[in-house]
């Protein structure tokens, strides 16, 4: 079964709140599905903006499932699959394709120092075009829509690979201290590596920082040895790194430090005994 049938199925049998964001260019649906534990804190987890990156779309299957099983706080808006039709493209013609249908990288489409990034391109392509202003495409825009709606607390976006976390766009004081205590949080819960990138510009997680001045993280799952794309077969030791992550974000944001200080105390007792 194909992924896009995975998420349709699973669209089908959810019981919970669920329902599309917008369409892509070529109107296909991007879904979320809404796991509540508590009101607060609000989530909204994004997956496979790079089309190549498809894996992180079973991840997020199984990350729903844990969540409905064992979420203790907050409430979660996962989104699957934010670009479709590149993933169809990756799948059935350009196996490293990572833009939309109109060759647009989507994580360099938004209004974040736009057009600024290091790898930025101003030509159509399977990779780092642009596009021709912010928000130019249907799904970078769906998206921000979204999330403007939902007024989150925090965001994550899952790409592959490298097993890297990145939480850095230009934030300062305590802002700035705060969004790495979570990417320190994460980085503990995963066994990834926190990484700068400071010459990365326009992406999703820059927009949520620095004009809704959320912490938003980037996290690249998968080890940087394998080769692109990351097939099925990577996924159950993808989702045993990442099972934690949900719970790890909205506890976080619920109890700050002081819940994360005490566990990896207790953690590191308990491995001495």
């Amino acid at each position: 079964m194909s992924i896009f049938d995975k998420i349709e199925s699973f669209y089908a049998q959810f019981k919970g709140e669920k329902g599309v964001i917008g369409y892509s260019l070529l109107k296909k649906p991007i879904y979320y599905f809404k796991v509540e534990k508590t009101k607060n804190p609000v989530v909204i987890i994004q997956y496979s903006i790079h089309a190549r990156e498809h894996v992180t779309s079973f991840l997020a299957l199984k990350q729903i499932k844990d969540f409905i099983k064992n979420g203790r706080v907050g409430s979660v808006y996962f989104l699957p699959m934010t670009n479709p039709d590149g993933v169809f493209i990756a799948l059935n013609e350009k196996p490293l394709y990572k833009a939309n249908g109109r060759g647009v990288d989507l994580n360099v489409n938004f209004d974040a120092r736009w057009g600024l990034g290091e790898k930025n391109v101003k030509i159509q392509g399977d990779e780092n075009f642009i596009g021709e202003k912010p928000f130019s495409e249907p799904e970078s825009l769906a998206l921000k829509e979204f999330t403007l709606k939902i007024k989150p607390s925090a965001t994550i976006s899952y790409h592959s690979k490298g097993e890297e976390i990145y939480w850095e766009f230009h934030q300062r004081g305590k802002r700035r201290m705060r969004d790495e205590m979570l990417a320190n949080a994460l980085a503990k819960t995963t066994g990834y590596k926190i990484k700068s990138t400071p010459n990365s510009c326009g992406g999703y997680k820059d927009w949520c920082v620095e004009k809704l001045k959320i912490p938003a993280l980037t996290i690249e799952v998968g080890s940087d040895e394998l080769l692109h794309p990351l097939g099925k077969e990577c996924v159950k030791e993808i989702y045993e790194k990442n099972k934690r992550v949900v719970n790890c974000i909205t506890e976080f944001l619920t109890n700050g430090k002081k819940i994360y200080e005490m566990r990896n105390k207790a953690s590191a007792k308990s491995t001495n005994l």
